[in-house]
């Protein structure tokens, strides 16, 4: 199964095991067993040292396989084949359990090994899940750090039967002890304050005892990181509070608009900007979100932001790079069903719903894209849209003209989501042009419509426009001194990831100017006598 590049390369990484791992398969006689069976030996023969294949037969999920190391209790399992984005969990997989060291800070490694309680963790993936891995590779490097926690990651396209018993209807799903814990992604400090009820008020106190910032970029997504890297090659103070790093590029599958790179995934992208932060003297504050902003009284004073977790950072300059979120309907039954059957990720969710019929709302570029991705997997897509006309680009709709399992309805405006308490059944929507009412049974909607500024707590406090977007101007300017804002949270007319990455850049330049001509504290003490 595995190229000769990817040989070459997973042998390179099969070096780094300091302690023998068998990789323990439980199969049956089906095709994809076979397969299964056959990358677990040839992972196996890339370092027969270390690694070494058993075929033990002992789990209920077939195909799946333990890797465990050698004389222990100590692996994690893969219900499936853990190929595309899963390759890397696997590879990881393999390292920590054979020993490795993770890159995890220290702090949070030792609160994983001093979980107290027992925790059987299982997660649902699908292969074409960008947001799956953080979430696999999180509970894996847990179960391998605390022998009190176990992971099963399991493939939902391949248990189909399994999804549909258990009623999961969007990836990742997380269920702990049998129970449900959570859907989305997650990274390791979010499942961890979860279940340590004392986290979030360790990270609060530690957060209150930072001194305040020359700059606080607040959000980081392509604008906020670009914002931090310039701010802090000027050797200023800075610190960057995000409600999760990378932002809604963490969303995004292919990206083939971002310049000298011909084609690129979110959460890759997403990595790299990260690390490239951290190449810097910058204080990262993950999984932070902002509550308030309370602007300073007078001219160089200090911002400060409220965070939800009841702490405060303060500032000399604040930069807002909160970015974007899908926008939602708005209709009856929309927030009932959202992740059973109401989605907004196609490409996480869409193999859960092979085989059915689903609808997509919006017929601009991203709603187009969804139902040609759709058509390919569901039984059948029905693509909705407001206005007489579709927005995407001509090529798209010649595209999904030609597809034979999609009807396409215009000026239709949706009233309703249905369900029967569990999952949708149907979608109601009014024609605009007759006024005629009209319901449509399907097992899911995928909703592409846009998107909405995370700006609500800046309300009273900043000039936002009608949308709700922050107002700036050509230098990132909001309309407090001192306070900048970038990206697709702004009035900026593009939203996209390099345009972003320029304003946030913009901004930060900007807020260097400012606090450069700012008076010296001397300066200010004869002003104010001087008055």
């Amino acid at each position: 199964m595995l190229d000769a590049n990817l040989q070459g390369q997973l042998k390179a990484y099969l070096a780094n095991i300091r302690q023998p791992i068998e990789l323990v398969a439980s199969l049956d006689d089906a095709p994809k067993s076979v397969e299964l069976r056959d990358l677990l030996i040839q992972i196996a023969g890339l370092a027969p040292d270390k690694v070494s294949f058993v075929r033990a037969d002992d789990n209920a999920r077939k195909p799946s396989f333990l890797i465990r190391r050698v004389g222990t209790e100590i692996g994690v399992r893969f219900a499936g084949i853990p190929m595309g984005h899963e390759f890397t969990s696997l590879v990881l997989a393999l390292l920590q359990v054979g020993g490795h060291p993770s890159k995890a800070a220290q702090d949070l490694i030792e609160q994983v090994k001093g979980l107290d309680g027992d925790f059987a963790f299982e997660t649902y993936f699908s292969l074409s899940c960008q947001n799956c891995p953080d979430v696999v590779q999180a509970l894996n490097l847990m179960s391998v750090l605390n022998p009190r926690i176990s992971h099963v990651a399991i493939e939902g396209g391949l248990f189909q039967d399994e999804v549909n018993e258990r009623k999961v209807m969007a990836v990742p799903t997380i269920f702990l002890n049998g129970e449900l814990f959570g859907q989305g992604r997650m990274e390791m400090e979010q499942i961890v304050a979860k279940i340590d009820s004392g986290a979030t008020a360790k990270a609060a106190e530690k957060i209150k005892a930072k001194d305040p910032f020359d700059v606080l970029v607040v959000g980081g997504g392509p604008a906020g990181a670009a914002a931090a890297i310039y701010t802090a090659r000027k050797g200023i103070r800075t610190g960057i509070a995000a409600e999760r790093f990378g932002g809604q590029v963490l969303d995004t599958m292919a990206i083939e608009n971002f310049i000298s790179v011909s084609h690129t995934e979110g959460p890759k992208l997403a990595a790299h900007l990260e690390q490239h932060v951290k190449d810097y003297d910058v204080d990262i504050m993950n999984l932070q979100k902002a509550q308030k902003l309370i602007p300073a009284k007078s001219e160089g004073g200090l911002h400060e932001v409220v965070l939800e977790n009841g702490a405060s950072l303060k500032a000399r300059t604040i930069i807002l790079s909160t970015g974007a979120r899908w926008r939602q309907m708005g209709v009856p039954g929309e927030d009932t069903y959202k992740n059973k059957g109401v989605a907004y990720c196609p490409h996480c969710d869409g193999p859960l719903f092979k085989g059915k019929r689903v609808a997509v709302i919006g017929g601009g570029n991203s709603g187009v894209e969804a139902a040609i991705d759709l058509a390919g997997i569901v039984a059948h897509v029905t693509l909705i849209e407001y206005d007489s006309d579709l927005r995407a680009d001509a090529v798209l709709q010649r595209k999904l003209a030609s597809l034979p399992n999609v009807k396409i309805i215009t000026s239709a405006l949706t009233t309703e989501v249905k369900g029967d308490g569990e999952k949708v059944n149907a979608l109601v929507y009014k024609d605009r042009n007759h006024g005629t009412v009209h319901e449509i049974e399907l097992e899911g909607i995928f909703v592409q419509i846009g998107l909405v500024p995370n700006t609500e707590f800046l309300r009273d406090t900043v000039a936002l426009s009608p949308r709700g977007e922050i107002e700036i101007d050509a230098r990132g300017e909001t309309s407090q001194p001192g306070i900048f804002a970038a990206g697709d949270c702004t009035t900026v007319p593009y939203k996209q990831i390099v345009i972003a990455m320029g304003a946030g850049s913009t901004a930060a330049l900007s807020a260097f100017d400012y606090l450069i001509r700012l008076p010296t504290q001397d300066e200010a003490e004869r002003e104010a006598i001087a008055a």
